[in-house]
């Protein structure tokens, strides 16, 4: 344990040291599980990933269809509101700008609104889902997500707090305007920068 402990300082001056850990955060080894509600069922023959809103022409696939997509593998690391980060998470999954080329969407789209199982909701700005390291993952360090860290789908946007991060994803919604999502609604920031410490509206 006192290796543990050790080799947890060592890493954490490391990417302190890099520009990596924000401030206010300190490094883990493990991976917390935190969210709001109970862990969804997964039933592979009623789920549906939705795209709509400002785009030409609504889309809605099914797992299998979703799984036909193609599959891409991205580092990066993990920052959560409550204080910790987890460095090089290795995730499989569909990157943000695949799934994109699916859908035309209008000139005056700006924002994104994710909607996740039980009603859960997340604002993003489409230029921050816009990038080349954003992806819908379904795996993490080369397994399947667990049932409670967002199997069988979860959005991972390595800039932003975690919260962003939807576990249990099953859509996007193209807006011309910013609305706040379930956290954004009781108190979270409405962007959310680890390295400026966005944590709480203001």
């Amino acid at each position: 344990m006192l290796f543990e402990g050790n080799e947890r300082k060592q890493r954490e001056r490391e990417m302190r040291q890099a520009g990596r850990l924000p401030p206010g955060q300190s490094l883990t080894l493990k991976w917390p599980v935190l969210h709001y509600g109970s862990v969804p069922r997964f039933d592979p023959a009623k789920w549906d990933f939705h795209l709509r809103g400002l785009v030409e022409k609504a889309l809605r696939l099914s797992w299998e269809e979703f799984n036909r997509l193609p599959k891409s593998e991205v580092r990066s690391d993990f920052h959560c509101v409550t204080r910790w980060s987890r460095f090089d998470n290795a995730w499989t999954g569909v990157l943000f700008r695949d799934v994109l080329q699916l859908v035309q969407l209008r000139p005056e789209a700006n924002h994104v609104l994710v909607h996740a199982e039980q009603g859960y909701t997340a604002n993003v700005p489409l230029a921050d889902l816009d990038r080349d390291n954003v992806l819908f993952a379904t795996h993490h360090d080369g397994e399947p997500l667990a049932p409670d860290h967002g199997y069988p789908l979860r959005l991972i946007i390595p800039h932003l707090y975690a919260w962003k991060s939807v576990k249990w994803v099953r859509g996007l919604e193209f807006l011309d305007h910013d609305q706040a999502g379930f956290w954004e609604q009781n108190g979270y920031h409405m962007y959310g920068d680890p390295f400026k410490e966005q944590r709480f509206s203001e």
